[in-house]
């Protein structure tokens, strides 16, 4: 409920000092027992907070959803297995669950589209996984975006072949295993803020995507910013920051 029909309801009489204040503190945060939801999040960052699903049980989950929901917030849900998902109860029918990304998401409120486009980018199929949890969050804020997939530097000519596309961007999220290279090729292509993904494919030396994420953090290319090790919700929340400026 917003403050000033909790204030106007106070002041009608309708309720009472403790459950005006009740109301107010709902408002800001949720305390379910095990989480304190942070209602609050959307308007003091312009995004709600996301449930990260490592770590936590279905029920506690449930519990989450349940409460964000009610506060009327876009749910969404990022590292939940295809188990603990069928396992969460009373999800709505607007529920979608996205099993190569381990993503799920509820949209009570679209938000606004963006005007530009976002690009993600893998290196190979190997990083789809990543290269999709980055997507399909840039796409939950309202985001349009492009995929070129599979265009890594071992056959170059098929990242040249979508250069108009990688330059029709605004932002670009670059996802790359291996040695992590790509980030820096089409930080030499184009003019928009590239954001690279390592992810951790690779055989032993690539030490589970620290090969890669050191080679971005040594980028030759300006204009390339990193962030963590399969971290594809990072980079899609992060496009979207850039996107919406």
């Amino acid at each position: 409920m917003p403050l000033e029909d909790i204030l106007e309801a106070y002041r009608r009489g309708e309720i009472d000092l403790a459950e005006s204040q009740r109301r107010i503190q709902a408002g800001f945060f949720q305390d379910l027992g095990h989480t304190v939801v942070d209602h609050n999040r959307a308007a003091r960052t312009g995004a709600g907070e996301v449930v990260f699903g490592s770590g936590k049980s279905a029920a506690q989950i449930s519990d989450i959803i349940r409460a964000m929901l009610d506060n009327g917030t876009n749910v969404l849900v990022t590292r939940l297995d295809e188990a603990k998902y069928r396992a969460l109860e009373n999800l709505p029918g607007q529920a979608r669950y996205h099993a190569q990304a381990q993503l799920l998401s509820i949209i009570v409120q679209p938000a606004p589209e963006a005007a530009h486009r976002v690009a993600v980018v893998t290196a190979g199929t190997s990083d789809l996984a990543v290269a999709e949890e980055a997507a399909l969050t840039a796409e939950f804020y309202g985001n349009p975006v492009d995929r070129i997939f599979d265009v890594g530097v071992a056959g170059l000519h098929r990242l040249l072949a979508r250069l108009d596309d990688l330059r029709a961007a605004r932002v670009l999220v670059v996802v790359a295993g291996m040695e992590g290279a790509l980030p820096s090729v089409v930080g030499g292509l184009v003019d928009k803020p590239v954001i690279a993904v390592p992810t951790s494919v690779g055989y032993g030396a690539a030490f589970d995507g620290v090969a890669a994420l050191l080679g971005m953090l040594t980028s030759c290319a300006s204009g390339v910013s990193v962030v963590n090790i399969d971290n594809g919700f990072g980079a899609g929340y992060l496009a979207n920051s850039i996107n919406r400026l």
